[in-house]
């Protein structure tokens, strides 16, 4: 009688291991499904880059239509408003490379020569980077006002170099 206890006893488990095969083989071919559409169904058309202006010259051809993150600093001089507010040229740099950037955009109000900026769009045959976002790069430290009665004059005329030929330069003649 014990021998037809461990015989029911092992008999309803035998069908509940063939169903767990067939569940862990039904769960791995489906992985399988999701990771082949994913790596061979256009994730790579939804990837940005981020490059330098060295990185963008080096690749030639390659960075023509791909999306781009551009990163680098606003070049001395190369900054130049067109009509209306949103029109706006400049030069990214990184010390060896140059690439000339058009935004439609509005800029950002911290926007100015020599600070860091990230552009996202994409490169044209025409030679330029067509910019779709523009972001301003800048240190996380945030330094609370003092006393205003006791500011540091030549301290806020430092921080806000560039700033009045940027000023005039948008009034016009």
């Amino acid at each position: 009688m014990s021998d037809a206890g461990v015989a029911s006893s092992r008999a309803p488990s035998a069908p509940a291991t063939g169903r767990t095969k067939w569940f862990a083989i039904g769960a791995l071919a489906v992985a399988a499904v999701a990771f082949m559409v994913i790596t061979f169904g256009g994730i790579g058309q939804n990837l940005v880059y981020y490059w330098g202006p060295s990185d963008l010259r080096a690749a030639g051809d390659k960075a023509i239509g791909a999306t781009i993150r551009l990163g680098g600093m606003v070049g001395k001089d190369s900054i130049r408003y067109g009509e209306g507010a949103s029109s706006l040229e400049f030069d990214v740099v990184d010390g060896k490379n140059t690439v000339h950037v058009k935004s439609r955009g509005v800029p950002p109000q911290m926007f100015r020569e020599g600070i860091g900026v990230v552009v996202e769009g994409t490169m044209t045959r025409a030679g330029h980077f067509d910019c779709h976002r523009l972001m301003v790069s800048h240190d996380n430290e945030y330094r609370a006002p003092g006393d205003p009665l006791k500011a540091d004059v030549k301290e806020l005329m430092r921080t806000t170099q560039g700033l009045e030929a940027e000023s005039k330069e948008k009034a016009g003649p």
